[in-house]
């Protein structure tokens, strides 16, 4: 019983840490990001475009207040596999 208790947590030591890390895709994190900025009211983001290139996600587009572009930023950040944020989005006047 203690040899395959042992097993287990051997094998749970060297496995979740492996599975924990699993990268997440870019085109996964493009879906997200899309998904996210446009379904915010005050983004409206459907017009947006993102690029996503190794985590780095890049936004360009326009939104109408100062507010909705830093509002991008916090969005984004919160997207899982997102390593940094590029926002070129820019505010009408």
């Amino acid at each position: 019983m203690k040899q395959i208790l042992t097993v287990a947590m051997l094998l749970a030591t060297f496995l979740l840490p492996a599975a924990a890390q699993k990268k997440i895709s870019d085109a996964t994190i493009t879906d997200q990001v899309r998904l996210r900025l446009s379904s915010d009211s005050e983004v409206k983001g459907g017009s947006l475009d993102v690029d996503v290139k190794d985590g780095v996600v890049t936004v360009k587009g326009r939104v109408g207040t100062d507010r909705a572009h830093q509002k991008v930023d916090r969005i984004v950040k919160k997207v899982k596999g997102v390593t940094k944020v590029v926002n070129q989005v820019a505010v009408e006047r």
